[in-house]
C-alpha cells in the first residue's frame, strides 16, 4: 500500500458567509489569535506525515500564497531587533519551510468536486489528503493522522465524520453507515444535502477525506450535484457504493471559519489556552459575563 505522502487543500470559496470582511482577506486567512487559520491546516498536514502540499485557490487569494512565502524585508527587521526579536524570527522563518507548498488557480466556482479535478496533476496515481479551508479541527492527535491510520488499516477511502443536528444535516451530508469497530464505520452510500425523508444517519463529512486515485475517473462520469456544480459527495456516494469507505468518527474540536460564531468561538478557546496571555483573558471573560 503506497504511503500517503500529499494533500490537497480546498480553498477557493468566495467566503460570502463572512462579507464583508472576504471581501479583500480570505476567510482562510482570518487569525485564531495570532495564526491565521489555514497555517493550522499545514500544520496538521505536517504532524501526519504528509510533505507535499497543493492549495486550490482562485482569484483574489495571493495573499496566501504571500503568507507561506518568505519574507525578506520583515525577516530583516525581525534580525535587526535582538535577542528580543529571535524566538518571532524563528517562528516567522518557519512557516515558509514547513512543507512543499504549490497552488492552482480553481478559474471558476464550480464545486468541490470541480476542485479536486484541479489536483490531478499534483497527486496522479496516488491516493491523497483532502482538507476543506473552512474547516479548522484542533486537537492532540492531528484528524489527518486519525483518517490515515485507518486508510492503511482498511485500505479504503476515508470520511473524516461527525453526528451533527438535524438542522445541519440538511445543509451538509449524510452517510449510510454501520460500525466497524470503536469510531471506525462502514460506509455505504451517501448524500449531498439531504432532504428530511433522505436523511440516513446524522453522521456528515466535516472537513477531511483520505481519496483514492481513481476518484478522479469517477469524478469524470459524475453528474452535476447540488447548487448545480459538481460535488465531491456525489462521486464519493458512487465511490461507497462500488468499493465502500470508511468514515472514522474523529475526536477533536471544529470551527467552521465560515460562520461568524464559530470564528469568535475559536478565538476565545485557543485564546484561553494561549501561553502569553491566556490566564489574563480567562480573568477578563469571567469579569466580562458577570456584566451581562
Amino acid at each position: 500500500m503506497k504511503k500517503v505522502t500529499k494533500a490537497v487543500i480546498l480553498a477557493a470559496g468566495l467566503g460570502t458567509r463572512m462579507l464583508p470582511a472576504t471581501k479583500s482577506i480570505p476567510k482562510e486567512l482570518f487569525p485564531i489569535v495570532d495564526k491565521p487559520a489555514l497555517q493550522y491546516h499545514i500544520e496538521e498536514c505536517v504532524k501526519s506525515g504528509i510533505t507535499s502540499i497543493l492549495i486550490v485557490v482562485s482569484r483574489g487569494k495571493t495573499l496566501i500564497e504571500d503568507h507561506f512565502d518568505r519574507s525578506p524585508e520583515l525577516e530583516d527587521r525581525l534580525l535587526s531587533g535582538g535577542a528580543g526579536k529571535a524566538a518571532v524570527l524563528a517562528e516567522v522563518q518557519a512557516i515558509s519551510s514547513m512543507a512543499d507548498i504549490m497552488y492552482v488557480r480553481q478559474k471558476e466556482m464550480n464545486g468541490t468536486g470541480n476542485a479536486v479535478q484541479m489536483a490531478k496533476a499534483f497527486t496522479g496515481d496516488e491516493p491523497f489528503v483532502v482538507m476543506y479551508g473552512d474547516d479548522v479541527i484542533l486537537g492532540e492527535n492531528p484528524v489527518t493522522k486519525q483518517l490515515l491510520d485507518a486508510y492503511y488499516e482498511y485500505g479504503k477511502g476515508v470520511c473524516g465524520v461527525q453526528e451533527v443536528s438535524e438542522e445541519a444535516i440538511l445543509k451538509y451530508s449524510s452517510l449510510k453507515v454501520e460500525n466497524l469497530r470503536d469510531n471506525y464505520y462502514r460506509v455505504d452510500t451517501m448524500i449531498e444535502k439531504p432532504k428530511k425523508e433522505e436523511i440516513y444517519s446524522l453522521y456528515s463529512i466535516l472537513g477531511r477525506l483520505v481519496l483514492p486515485a481513481n476518484i478522479y475517473d469517477i469524478l469524470d462520469k459524475t453528474p452535476i450535484g447540488a447548487n448545480n456544480e459538481l460535488q465531491i459527495t456525489d462521486a464519493m456516494k458512487i465511490l461507497a457504493e462500488t468499493e465502500k469507505m470508511t468514515a472514522v468518527d474523529f475526536i477533536g474540536k471544529r470551527y467552521d471559519m465560515g460562520n461568524k460564531f464559530s470564528v469568535m468561538q475559536a478565538q476565545v478557546e485557543v485564546g484561553v489556552n494561549h501561553p502569553e496571555f491566556g490566564e489574563d483573558l480567562k480573568a477578563y471573560l469571567k469579569e466580562f459575563v458577570k456584566t451581562l
